[in-house]
């Protein structure tokens, strides 16, 4: 039968069917074949014997934490206290999106906004918007929890963002007081035993504290060109472009034009010259 593992604690692997949880064992083939299951994999049980049979295939992995198939990446960003910081968010941007997940932007804080700073994040929403990456605020729950149903969700962002606040309006059985998302989702402060997933509200999530700290620095300056997707819409006369210095670059160009926004671009110059 189909299911996903939600829980592996040393070679026991808790896999989920449907409504019910089984206790499996993996075959021996997997390790002749090289193969790790990993949390979040979609995989095919006998559950009689309680055996996982096989590993499907997956759209996705991180190292750290091990975990596979995620759906969406939720990057809290704090608009004020913590203040809004672009560059942070298009590297978190860049990073989710080079390891193949899909991002959402979930805006918290804007009630310490004033009414001209408040227009401006909504600007700003627009772009991101335009650019094809869904954009919430952390008081829009409907609107999260319909893009979340029935995805595997990580929670990251800047410390202070608001993270505990978010999942305990979704899930108001957490409980959470601030910094405790590591507890609360079954992971010691101080020990990282293992990795799970926890359905709430018809979505699963998975507590990631070391995913903040993937370094764009992995990734070369072709990728991390590739990951401001906008940059497509403006093909240049020569394909290898950096966007940095060369004559005729439609990319540039558009940031003159207001097209793409500046921020954007030297965010991304900020990035490649770093490599």
């Amino acid at each position: 039968m189909p299911g996903k593992i939600i829980k592996i604690i040393s070679n026991l692997y808790t896999v989920k069917v449907g409504d019910n949880i089984y206790e499996c064992r993996a075959r021996g083939k997997f390790r002749n074949e090289n193969i790790t299951p990993l949390v979040g994999d979609n995989c095919l049980i006998d559950t009689e014997n309680n055996y996982i049979l096989e590993i499907q295939n997956r759209s996705n992995y991180l190292n750290r934490p091990a975990v596979a198939n995620i759906d969406y990446a939720v990057i809290l960003t704090s608009v004020k206290k913590p203040n809004l910081s672009l560059n942070l968010l298009d590297k978190m941007l860049s990073i989710v999106i080079l390891n193949k997940i899909k991002p959402i932007i979930c805006f918290s804080k804007l009630d310490l906004l004033e009414r001209d700073e408040k227009k401006n994040i909504k600007n700003l929403s627009k772009y991101y918007q335009k650019i094809g990456i869904p954009v919430v605020f952390n008081n829009e729950l409907r609107k999260l929890k319909k893009l979340l149903k029935g995805k595997v969700a990580v929670f990251t962002g800047q410390t202070g963002a608001g993270k505990s606040t978010l999942l305990n309006h979704l899930d108001k059985s957490l409980s959470l007081k601030t910094g405790e998302i590591s507890e609360a989702l079954g992971r010691g402060k101080h020990t990282t035993r293992h990795v799970e997933l926890f359905e709430v509200e018809k979505c699963f999530l998975v507590d990631t504290p070391g995913f903040s700290a993937l370094d764009i620095n992995a990734f070369t300056p072709e990728e991390i060109r590739f990951s401001f997707q906008e940059f497509a819409n403006y093909p240049c006369k020569f394909p290898d472009c950096q966007h940095k210095n060369e004559k005729d670059c439609a990319v540039r160009q558009a940031v003159l034009d207001g097209k793409i926004l500046k921020t954007r671009y030297e965010n991304y110059l900020n990035f490649i010259e770093k490599k």
